[in-house]
């Protein structure tokens, strides 16, 4: 193995869920079939009921739960979850469905090493239901976005798009049915690209 990819391989990620994992379970595949040179360190959700927890357990990943109802301030839930994804050695945070707004607490803890996936080509519908505001502006591409979280809703720099064609009779649920598939292809390329760049720095 050349030491490039030795680095790689030393590559630390936490995943942060909030729901059924389907963008974990990409990046655990990727991993798997050695299109993705990283070590999941940890998952963390802020729903114990998770079924993407699930997912981590089978595939034998460290998990976490760590529920925002217990903190008094979304600043102090916020460092919960900084101190424990650094008690991993974690080195770059992949949001995989987190349905949390994250602090200047949380994200200046991690400068440009928080990654999200949104199912729209940004800087077209940040935000909720992008599937429906796509349909609702009747655009005729939509697609999927890795980008670096920022202070700013959705607005951080663009790693990788997809786009996906929004067809005649599509609701929201078969947009968002369509995106997900090239989601689960795109995340793990861009988190590899993000990597590769972090490892010449």
């Amino acid at each position: 193995m050349s030491k490039r990819r030795t680095a790689k391989t030393s590559r630390r990620l936490g995943v942060l869920i909030s729901g059924r994992g389907s963008n974990l379970q990409a990046i655990i595949d990727a991993i798997a079939e050695r299109r993705l040179f990283a070590t999941i360190a940890v998952v963390i959700s802020n729903r114990a009921d998770a079924s993407g927890l699930e997912r981590a357990r089978s595939a034998g990943l460290k998990t976490r739960v760590i529920d925002h109802r217990g903190y008094s301030t979304r600043q102090d839930y916020d460092q919960a979850l900084v101190d424990e994804l650094r008690s991993h050695g974690v080195e770059l945070v992949c949001l995989a469905g987190f349905m949390r707004l994250l602090s200047p607490v949380f994200v200046n803890a991690f400068p440009n090493r928080i990654l999200n996936i949104h199912p729209s080509l940004l800087p077209d519908f940040p935000g909720l239901h992008p599937q429906q505001q796509a349909l609702d502006a009747g655009a005729a591409l939509s697609g999927a976005t890795v980008h670096i979280v920022n202070n700013d809703l959705d607005a951080g720099p663009i790693v990788m798009q997809r786009s996906v064609p929004v067809l005649a009779g599509d609701t929201a649920d078969t947009l968002a049915a369509r995106i997900l598939v090239e989601e689960h292809k795109l995340y793990p390329e861009a988190i590899e690209r993000v990597l590769n760049e972090m490892a010449r720095t």
